[in-house]
């Protein structure tokens, strides 16, 4: 991997997701207590910027009332609508400040389901930069991580997925997700090994 082709895509590292007092905090903290996700990702990104990798924060809100989202709801975005979770302008909607992003990094707006090429300019960001190779990271492992992965690998990217930067609702569900999803589409590999690629 060359640091100036690649870039670390960082989804959902929002107040709601990270932080205690989070509407959905509780359902992850197990995971993420688990497998140090945060620590983790923090020296991720402390890692990245002084790889001089591209770095894309990508989270997640909507209007006060949902009006982006279905009026019969179900699956996972039932889930945030019950929370009231990623309200724009809310403390919960914002990045966690651990995982703030600085000045020269990318905060891709738009997203309003699981893939993030799906409702945002994220392709057209990636390939303005000249960006072959991605590394991703972030919540939930098995729905927004893995929808992105999936979207990156059928567009031609190099795809990691760094496993132990993820957390989702629960073990099982982790461990489905980084030893039977990611392989398929992805090379799933610790934050760690993904930056000493780069020296």
């Amino acid at each position: 991997m060359k640091p100036d082709k690649t870039a670390i895509v960082l989804i959902e590292y929002q107040n709601d997701f990270v932080s205690e007092g989070g509407a959905q905090h509780e359902a992850v903290r197990d995971v993420m207590r688990a497998n140090s996700m945060l620590a983790n990702s923090i020296a991720l990104l402390e890692g990245a910027r002084q790889a001089g990798l591209t770095i894309l924060h990508v989270p997640i809100s909507f209007a006060e009332g949902y009006p982006e989202l279905s009026t019969r709801p179900y699956g996972i975005l039932a889930g945030v609508i019950a929370a009231r979770a990623f309200r724009r302008g809310s403390w919960g909607a914002q990045i966690a400040d651990a995982m703030a992003p600085t000045d020269g990094e990318i905060v891709v707006e738009g997203k309003r389901g699981l893939d993030c090429f799906a409702s945002t300019n994220i392709d057209f960001i990636l390939r303005q930069h000249g960006i072959t190779h991605l590394a991703i990271a972030g919540f939930l492992t098995n729905c927004c991580v893995e929808s992105t992965m999936r979207s990156a690998y059928e567009r031609g990217y190099h795809v990691a997925t760094l496993i132990d930067c993820c957390a989702t609702i629960g073990e099982e569900e982790q461990r489905v997700a980084i030893t039977k999803d990611f392989p398929m589409f992805s090379l799933p590999m610790t934050g760690r090994d993904f930056l000493a690629q780069f020296g």
